[in-house]
């Protein structure tokens, strides 16, 4: 099973079908997991997914219409049924602090778990920057958000782990480091051997950290496009084909063919389309749509599994 995969709970837009869920995705990213935009029904999703409530330790709302936030009430309370014995940070725009108030005590339960709130507030002087909402040191990962452009205030977000370096077994072993001194050389950045000044970049090579993004309901913006740079994998709405252009403009939603143009934009390397719209029983025409301006493109099924795709190659410029 791959160390980082996201798996899709729900790919309906507002109203859910017979085959599509409320919005719902699961990122599990080597240790951690984070829940993004529980829709409606999300806890029964994960049990069918076979992921457990203590698998969660990061919610993130983009916003707070209700297909993107309704299932935070069960699962609030689920995680303190199950007792999941971490904290979980809950990320979500502050100017919703009354709804998620709300959905957070939507009826009575016995608090036994740790739910800490971290709502995110535009800068006066950034309005339009981006915002570090955490930071997991020992996972060397930042979540950074940014606002996009629907009707509410709406933020997308982009997981990033830092840029590190590889270690070279052959280059290691021909300068004498083994066992315990790999370790100090990497702690320490050199190390001396048998009179010799050894540096971590002598025995190392650097490594791209692996970056996400996710772009829920928005029209095309600037927003989108810098959460977009150069990720390994680009999660997008797609509520409309291009047929339906003018409603997706109108209700501040994109189409597939604009998510892959921010796609290519970008620089990403690979596209998953979803939010769907109920009146598109198939999403041949979105996957259509968006391969003839975007190659690496497919639409999200629910209860699929996408792997984040191995590293990139080429080394840090």
């Amino acid at each position: 099973m791959p160390a980082r995969e996201i798996t899709f709970l729900g790919t309906a837009s507002q109203v859910p079908t017979r085959h599509r869920n409320h919005n719902g995705i699961f990122v599990r990213w080597d240790t951690l997991g984070l829940l993004i935009d529980p829709g409606e029904g999300t806890q029964r999703q994960l049990l069918l997914a076979g992921i457990a409530a203590t698998q969660i330790t990061h919610i993130l709302i983009t916003h707070f219409h209700g297909d993107h936030c309704l299932g935070l009430a069960a699962l609030s309370q689920r995680i303190s049924l199950d007792r999941v014995p971490h904290p979980v940070e809950v990320i979500y725009p502050a100017s919703g602090q009354v709804f998620f108030e709300r959905l957070r005590y939507a009826s009575i339960y016995k608090e036994q778990a740790t739910l800490i709130p971290k709502p995110l507030a535009l800068s006066a002087e950034a309005p339009d920057g981006p915002i570090l909402a955490s930071e997991i040191p020992g996972a060397r990962l930042k979540i950074w958000a940014r606002p996009l452009l629907h009707r509410v205030e709406c933020f997308g977000y982009r997981i990033e782990e830092d840029d590190g370096y590889r270690m070279l077994p052959e280059r290691l072993a021909a300068l004498g480091v083994t066992g315990p001194k790999i370790k100090q050389l990497q702690t320490d950045g050199q190390i001396e051997i048998g009179g010799k000044l050894i540096r971590l970049d002598e025995v190392s090579e650097p490594r791209t950290g692996q970056k996400l993004a996710v772009l829920m309901d928005t029209r095309p913006c600037p927003g989108a496009e810098k959460l977009a740079e150069n990720v390994d994998v680009l999660i997008s709405e797609a509520t409309f084909t291009r047929e339906h252009e003018q409603e997706a403009h109108d209700y501040a939603h994109m189409t597939a063919a604009q998510a892959a143009q921010i796609a290519v934009t970008a620089k990403a390397r690979k596209l998953v389309l979803t939010h769907f719209s109920q009146r598109y029983t198939s999403t041949a025409g979105h996957v259509a749509e968006a391969s003839a301006i975007f190659p690496e493109v497919v639409a999200a099924e629910d209860f699929a599994r996408v792997p984040v795709p191995p590293r990139r190659e080429e080394s840090i410029s």
